[in-house]
């Protein structure tokens, strides 16, 4: 479990330090969410929808279109020249390759969410105040259980001719458990009611994270022999 952690976390580093010089996923995720935020700002008439009624949903359907622009990069950093052939010739196990994927866009995730979050924040005027860290944690859970769908479909799709239209097609079916999750809980925090409400859906977040996880990483070397 040692090596194959150590493994993971040197794969991580080697796509972190690819996207560090290039920056390109990340600013188009960042630009993304921004924008979306600013057209769902002047489409929200006050009036009729309360801040903290808006906030929930327009802050999980950004984080999970966002998302999806650095899953894709996952995998697509090693199609050119093949370089995937050269990772799985590397003495590293299968799963030690899906992790450290994982963690790499687990950390790319986490970013955005880090820029975006405070900016939903000062530009709704969301009075988070006592529950911004469990909004936090209940972010994290949902990041988590978003990777590891994304990054196994990421590695089946990067293949295929028509990758950029198959990895949505086959991962937001899967995101709905997480979206639904994160969404109902973070409002019930958000309204200020007790943390007793939300647990329920905290629970399906927790479940959906062990599951699919565990479900991914076992599945991640079958998906490379195909």
């Amino acid at each position: 479990m040692v090596e194959t952690v150590g493994d993971a976390w040197l794969i991580a580093r080697k796509d972190l330090a690819i996207e560090f010089r290039t920056r390109s996923a990340f600013f188009s995720a960042v630009v993304f969410a921004l924008l979306a935020l600013v057209i769902f700002y002047f489409a929200w008439d006050p009036t009729a929808v309360s801040v903290t009624d808006l906030a929930p949903g327009v802050l999980w359907v950004i984080f999970t279109f966002s998302g999806l622009l650095g899953l894709h990069r996952s995998f697509g950093v090693e199609a050119a020249d093949h370089a995937i052939d050269g990772l799985l010739a590397s003495p590293v196990s299968r799963e030690s390759i899906f992790l450290g994927k994982a963690i790499a866009n687990l950390i790319f995730v986490v970013a955005v969410q880090l820029i975006v979050m405070p900016a939903v924040v000062v530009f709704y005027n969301l009075p988070l105040g006592d529950v911004a860290l469990p909004v936090l944690g209940i972010a994290l859970l949902a990041a988590i259980g978003l990777v590891a769908v994304g990054t196994l479909f990421s590695a089946m799709v990067v293949n295929t001719r028509l990758a950029e239209l198959l990895l949505p097609m086959l991962a937001l079916p899967f995101f709905v458990p997480i979206v639904m999750g994160a969404a109902q809980s973070s409002a019930r925090l958000m309204a200020g009611r007790p943390i007793a409400e939300a647990w329920p859906w905290l629970r399906i977040l927790v479940a959906f994270d062990i599951v699919f996880v565990t479900a991914c990483t076992l599945a991640f070397p079958f998906t490379l022999d195909e």
